[in-house]
């Protein structure tokens, strides 16, 4: 991507399941090697380096060269944006359950 374009947005690079489950391995683990991380999946390297592309391109993963290894580290600090956006919705969901709780009780009564 180039400077003045946004980083890709988090909640895209996250709605993929093997992006998620990268995004748990990676977090399992201080540091993985590509050919560790293509082991857990049914896909080939470059596709899993795809992947891992759009996870590095929203900042949720970082990598480095080690010889002629790559090396993926996680960077969870923008996963909280996804927290903010859920606790958002945990208040009201907090509240309506609290409401069906107490409207539950009434017709008990």
């Amino acid at each position: 991507m180039s400077d003045d374009n946004p980083l890709r947005d988090v909640f895209d690079a996250i709605a993929d399941p093997t992006r998620r489950r990268l995004i748990r391995l990676l977090a399992e683990a201080e540091e993985v090697p590509l050919h560790e991380l293509t082991k857990q999946f049914a896909m080939g390297r470059t596709a899993v380096s795809k992947h891992l592309a759009i996870l590095k391109e929203a900042g949720l993963v970082t990598d480095r060269k080690v010889g002629r290894e790559t090396r993926f580290r996680l960077n969870a600090a923008p996963l909280s944006e996804v927290q903010a956006w859920v606790a958002d919705y945990s208040k009201f969901w907090s509240k309506n359950l609290w409401r069906l709780s107490r409207l539950l009780e009434d017709d008990e009564v």
